[in-house]
């Protein structure tokens, strides 16, 4: 299943992010593609703020990964960018696989790790603060939630 969508402020981006938190649970995996400023971190804060979390949401790219420790459930942030040609046993498998919702951005660098069934998201910048979000999965977890946006 598959639907587009758009967003016309970093505000609805947020919140949109929020109405996908609500159908996430332990071991969901994320993937969000899209170039440099596409808005995938404005996506995972809006993700944060609907599981509960009040931590700031910012960029892991040069930690690779942000983990928001939070009950019932952790928010584990990766960006992948950096790993490109490096070596990839750094023990990212136990949080994608783990209790938690793993967001992933830039995902085709850790491709061989992650599950066939993440919800995949990509957000193309379609200038100032608007963004074209397109969602699929083969997922059946992620088909309420897929219907649910796409009558947004």
């Amino acid at each position: 299943m598959k639907i587009t969508l758009k967003t016309n402020s970093k505000a609805e981006t947020v919140a949109l992010g929020v109405k996908i938190a609500k159908y996430l649970v332990p071991n969901s995996v994320v993937t969000l593609a899209g170039d440099l400023g596409a808005g995938k971190t404005t996506l995972v804060s809006g993700i944060a703020k609907g599981l509960g979390i009040i931590e700031q949401v910012t960029s892991p790219t040069f930690n690779i990964m942000k983990c928001y420790f939070h009950k019932p459930i952790s928010l584990y942030h990766i960006d992948a960018y950096r790993l490109d040609g490096v070596n990839k046993d750094i023990g990212l498998e136990e949080f994608i696989d783990g209790d938690g919702v793993c967001v992933v951005e830039w995902p085709n660098y850790i491709s061989e790790m992650l599950p066939l069934n993440a919800l995949e998201i990509v957000i193309h910048n379609l200038g100032d603060d608007i963004r074209e979000l397109s969602f699929s999965s083969t997922d059946k977890r992620f088909e309420s939630l897929i219907k649910s946006i796409g009558g947004k």
